[in-house]
C-alpha cells in the first residue's frame, strides 16, 4: 500500500522528473547526474531548511496528503424507516412532525457555563500565522454570525508589531489581540464565543492577564500541541529587524537573526527569510492542575485545553487531568492536521491519525466513567471538511463528543468570499462565480436571509464573512438530512448504534460493528418470530 509518496509534493514545490519512483525514498528510479530538478532532494542541496515547508507563506494553507490504513471512509450512517428520537417534548412522531427541517443541530460545551452553538463546528486556532491576521475580520465576523465559537491562536500578542511590555516584561498593550476581539464582538449574539490560546511564551508575556484584565474574555486555552505538528508553533519572518525584535522577546529565531554571519548572508540574499519557533511545553499533573486554578483565580470562567496527536499516554493524561481539573472542552487534535506552517515531513509521519485516537480516547472516557469519574466535554479535531464526517465523528465518540474543531474548511470560504469582493470591485469576476449573477445580492443565496437579520448594518458584513455564514448554512442543512435519515431529531440522541465499519479493520479500530454483524441478532428475530 503506497500511503504516501515522499521526495515531492506541491506543497513544497518538488517534482520528479522521472515517471517510475521508488515507492520507499521517493527518489527517481533512475536518477541522472546534471537533472535540472527538481525533487526535494535536489532543492534542499541548496535552499536547505526552506523545503521542510510548505510555501509561498502567508499565501496558503496546507494540508498533508498521507492516505491511511483506516479512516471515517470506512465507515457508513445507518438509515432506519422508522422512529423519530429527540423530537421536543409532547410533540408525536409523524410523518407532518419528523422533518428534516426541524431537526435541532444546536450543541453545547462546558463543565458547568455551557457555551451553545448553533452548528457542531468550530474554527481551529487562527493564531499568529499571515493568513489569519490577513483574514482576521473574515473569520471573525463570520464565525460570530454563524454561531460558532472562534478560536484566537497562539502567540498574537507576542508578534504583535506594536505590542508594548511594562517593566516585568509582561503586556501592557497589544493593539493586534485588541482588534481581534473587538471585531468579534461587533456581531456575537449568545451563540458560540471568542477563546484565545496560550502557550510557553503566551503564558511568559502574561496574555491571559492581560485579556482577561481589559476585555474581561470568559474562556483561555491551555494549548498541548495540534495535529500537524509536535514542536511549538512557527511563522516565517522576510525583515531581519522584525526577526531580530521577536528574538529580543524570547521567541526562537532561526537562523539566529543577531549572527554576524547570518546577517552577512541576508543582505548577499542568500538567506530571505526567517523561523520564529515557541518553545515546547513539559506537561505534569502537579503544574497543570496549579496553572488551571491560577487561570481561574484571574477570572475565567472557563478554561478549555487543546491536545495533540500526541501518544496514548498524552492522550491518558489529557483526559484524566482534566476530568480532574474539571475543564470545560478538551479537544483532541488528530494527524495529520492542516496548518499555515508546519514542517512538511511531520505533517506526514507523525502522530496518531484522527480515526485512531478518537477511537482511543472513546475506549479511555468509557474506562474512566466505569471508574465514576465525569469525563470533560471533546471536540475531535484534524482533516474534517464535510457534514457526513463530522455526524460519523460525533456518533463514534457519543456521549463524550460535543463538536469538531475544524482548520481550513474554515478557513476556505472566508477567503473565497473575500477574492470575491476583490473581484467585483476590480469588476473581474471569474467565470466560475459570474454564472451565477454579478451582484453580491444575485451571487451569495444567503445575502437576503442576513440583509432581513442586519438590515442596518449589512454593510459592515465583509464578503468572507457571508462565506463562512453560507457556507455553515450548507452544513446545517446537510447535516439535518444526514440526522433525520437516521431519526435523529437532536444531536443528544445520537450513538455509536448510528454507524456501521465497512470493514473489518475499521471495526477492529474504533469498535463499531461490521456492517454484516450490525444489528443481525435483531434483524434474524424477525426472520424467525
Amino acid at each position: 500500500m503506497n500511503l504516501r509518496r515522499p521526495n515531492a509534493n506541491e506543497a513544497t514545490g518538488t517534482t520528479n522528473r522521472s515517471r517510475d519512483v521508488v515507492p520507499m525514498s521517493g527518489i527517481c528510479s533512475r536518477c541522472v547526474d546534471g537533472c535540472k530538478g527538481a525533487c526535494e532532494v535536489w532543492l534542499s542541496s541548496f535552499r536547505g531548511r526552506e523545503v521542510l515547508y510548505p510555501g509561498p507563506f502567508g499565501e496558503i494553507t496546507a494540508g498533508a496528503d498521507k492516505n491511511y490504513p483506516v479512516d471515517y471512509s470506512h465507515l457508513n450512517i445507518q438509515g432506519y424507516a422508522r422512529g423519530a428520537k429527540g423530537l421536543p417534548e409532547g410533540v408525536e412522531a409523524n410523518p407532518d412532525t419528523a422533518v428534516f427541517q426541524e431537526v435541532n443541530t444546536l450543541t453545547e460545551y462546558g463543565w458547568d457555563i455551557k457555551v451553545p452553538m448553533r452548528v457542531p463546528i468550530f474554527t481551529g486556532a487562527l493564531g499568529s500565522t499571515e493568513i489569519a491576521r490577513a483574514n482576521w475580520e473574515h473569520f471573525a465576523i463570520g464565525a460570530a454570525i454563524a454561531g460558532i465559537t472562534l478560536v484566537c491562536g497562539e502567540n498574537v500578542c507576542g508578534v504583535d508589531p506594536d505590542l508594548e511590555l511594562d517593566h516585568n516584561g509582561k503586556i501592557s498593550r497589544s493593539p493586534e489581540i485588541d482588534r481581534r476581539i473587538e471585531i468579534y464582538r461587533k456581531f456575537h449574539d449568545r451563540y458560540g464565543e471568542l477563546l484565545v490560546q496560550l502557550n510557553v511564551e503566551d503564558t511568559r508575556l502574561g496574555t491571559a492577564e492581560y485579556v482577561s484584565s481589559k476585555h474581561n474574555l470568559e474562556t483561555i486555552e491551555l494549548k498541548w500541541g495540534q495535529g500537524a505538528k509536535c514542536i511549538g508553533g512557527e511563522i516565517k519572518v522576510k525583515s531581519l529587524e522584525r526577526a531580530i525584535q521577536l528574538k529580543s522577546r524570547g521567541y526562537i529565531v532561526l537562523p539566529d537573526p543577531t549572527l554576524p554571519e547570518v546577517q552577512a548572508a541576508f543582505r548577499d540574499g542568500a538567506i530571505k527569510e526567517f523561523e520564529r519557533h515557541s518553545r515546547l511545553g513539559f506537561i505534569s499533573k502537579e503544574n497543570f492542575l496549579e496553572e488551571v486554578d491560577r487561570l481561574r483565580d484571574i477570572g475565567f470562567k472557563r478554561v478549555t485545553l487543546k491536545t495533540g496527536a500526541y501518544s496514548a499516554v498524552e492522550l491518558a493524561m489529557a483526559l484524566r487531568y482534566g476530568a480532574e481539573a474539571k475543564i470545560d472542552l478538551l479537544t483532541i487534535d488528530g494527524a495529520p492536521g492542516g496548518t499555515g506552517m508546519s514542517p512538511w515531513p511531520m505533517m506526514n509521519e507523525w502522530g496518531i491519525p484522527t480515526f485512531y485516537i478518537e477511537s482511543l480516547a472513546y475506549q479511555f472516557a468509557e474506562r474512566m466513567r466505569a471508574r465514576g469519574i465525569r469525563v470533560p466535554d471533546i471536540a475531535i479535531a484534524g482533516g474534517f471538511s464535510d457534514e457526513a464526517n463530522v455526524f460519523k465523528a460525533i456518533a463514534m465518540g457519543s456521549p463524550y463528543v460535543r463538536a469538531v474543531c475544524m482548520g481550513r474548511a474554515l478557513m476556505i470560504p472566508g477567503m473565497v468570499g473575500k477574492n470575491i469582493q476583490k473581484w467585483l470591485a476590480a469588476g473581474e469576476l471569474p467565470k466560475s462565480v459570474s454564472k451565477y449573477g454579478s451582484s453580491v445580492d444575485e451571487i451569495f443565496i444567503c445575502y437576503e436571509e442576513l440583509k432581513e437579520k442586519y438590515p442596518d448594518r449589512i454593510d459592515e458584513i465583509p464578503l468572507g464573512a457571508l462565506g463562512i455564514y453560507t457556507y455553515t448554512q450548507k452544513f446545517r442543512t446537510g447535516l439535518q438530512q444526514i440526522m433525520a435519515g437516521s431519526r435523529n431529531f437532536s444531536l443528544k440522541t445520537v450513538s455509536r448504534n448510528d454507524l456501521m465499519a465497512l470493514t473489518e479493520e475499521a471495526e477492529a479500530v474504533s469498535g463499531i460493528p461490521y456492517v454484516m454483524n450490525a444489528y443481525r441478532e435483531a434483524a434474524e428475530a424477525i426472520l424467525d418470530s
